[in-house]
């Protein structure tokens, strides 16, 4: 099938209630940008919803805005493989030049696309938001303890990855080129949270340019990032590394 300018992928888990927002939100943005046509009548964006084994009405929601949303398509998967599998398989399934993925949270709107796209058209390969580095606006800011939580887990990640260029491997937007796509994701191997260093690692390995950009981000205090999810990570990092000692990603 031909390709189109933007995929935006949106893994899910339980957001029946969340997800109807999001997506009017995305597709109202979207539908009103002039992005570049891939031919007379077809539409040069997707919405790519990716279920992770939702036990709630997330499917049953999003099949019916399908007739309201020409370009959402879902994705279902009756298992819960992890956020990390999520995206993979919508960034593979995606038929974009340029594809995104961001939150059901809509926690960074989708309206910072217009930070990212510019970067892609100078030579960019992958882009990146972040809440870390200066110009990030966050609203409101993070209670003390996760803030402390988090930059915990930044410097155990710089230790054990590296990645020391890179202050926000988490936030939950981040957009590559088709051919970064491409290349980075079937190599990827962790299916949980950590998946997001692993793909910078990886994209760092096969030398694509990466660019950091701040973004406004509004605070989600139901974020289903708990405890038991960071001690996960934390054990998935020494597995990147452990796949990148014995070249799992050559």
């Amino acid at each position: 099938m031909p390709g189109i300018y933007l995929s935006v992928i949106i893994p899910v888990y339980n957001e029946e209630k969340r997800l109807p927002k999001t997506l009017e939100e995305i597709q109202d943005y979207l539908s009103r940008q002039n992005y570049p046509s891939q031919g007379s009548g077809q539409a040069n964006y997707e919405i790519i919803v990716v279920n992770n084994g939702s036990k709630d009405r997330t499917v049953e929601v999003v099949e019916n805005l399908v007739p309201e949303i020409a370009n959402l398509k879902l994705l279902n998967n009756e298992e819960n493989r992890g956020k990390g599998f999520a995206v993979k398989q919508g960034m593979l399934e995606a038929r974009g030049d340029y594809r995104i993925f961001t939150d059901a949270d809509n926690s960074t709107s989708i309206d910072q696309l217009a930070k990212i796209l510019p970067w892609f058209e100078n030579g960019y390969d992958v882009v990146i938001g972040s809440r870390d580095i200066k110009g990030a606006i966050l609203d409101p800011p993070q209670p003390w303890q996760r803030r402390m939580t988090g930059e915990g887990f930044k410097l155990y990640r710089k230790i054990i990855l590296g990645l020391w260029g890179i202050q926000d491997t988490q936030c939950g937007f981040k957009g590559f080129t088709k051919k970064a796509a491409e290349n980075i994701f079937p190599k990827c191997k962790i299916e949980g949270f950590s998946f997001d260093p692993e793909v910078l690692l990886i994209a760092q390995k096969l030398n694509y340019k990466t660019k950091e950009i701040p973004v406004y981000w509004k605070n989600d205090p139901d974020s289903k990032v708990k405890l038991k999810a960071m001690i996960k990570m934390a054990i998935d990092l020494l597995k990147i590394k452990w796949n990148l000692i014995t070249k799992k990603y050559s």
